[in-house]
């Protein structure tokens, strides 16, 4: 995996977005929710404050995964990349070799993906398969369920 994070500004945005929420609203809850169940007594038999705990845990390790996340990130502009071939930002349209279907990406940086809506990340296995080919090149990418085999349809800008 890559040391930086491709994203635009709108994800880097979204992501510090998500971090100043968890930071500022979700964190306190959890820690005067972790100090009320501390106030209760006895600690080891208290069903609540492990419980509080274990939120208070899973939720600095989410903080700590933004902050790393935001720590990497590369801004990059999409309209700086050529239009002929598939790259960041850009909207691809593949026949599946195998199924016969046509499928519609959208390749887009961390805190933009939204996989209902054919937006998948670039640092994806599909979309590393997929950048750097132009309309009319055929593609068999290695993914967890065995290969994909596409052709290249069309080549646009994001939507």
């Amino acid at each position: 995996m890559s040391d930086r994070i491709p994203m635009t500004r709108t994800g880097y945005d979204k992501i510090k977005a998500d971090l100043e929420y968890l930071q500022g609203v979700e964190l306190p809850k959890v820690l005067e929710g972790l100090a009320a169940a501390r106030a209760e007594g006895d600690l080891s038999e208290n069903a609540e404050y492990h419980g509080r705990r274990e939120s208070h845990a899973m939720l600095e390790a989410r903080i700590g995964a933004i902050r790393d996340k935001l720590s990497r990130a590369v801004l990059v502009d999409p309209s700086q990349f050529p239009k002929d071939e598939v790259s960041f930002g850009c909207t691809v349209v593949v026949k599946d070799l195998d199924f016969g279907d046509e499928e519609e990406f959208t390749l887009v940086g961390a805190g933009e993906e939204d996989y209902d809506t054919g937006k998948i990340l670039i640092t994806s296995p599909l979309a590393q398969g997929l950048n750097g080919k132009k309309v009319g090149e055929r593609v068999e990418i290695p993914v967890p369920q065995g290969k994909v085999r596409f052709e290249i349809l069309k080549i646009g800008p994001p939507k």
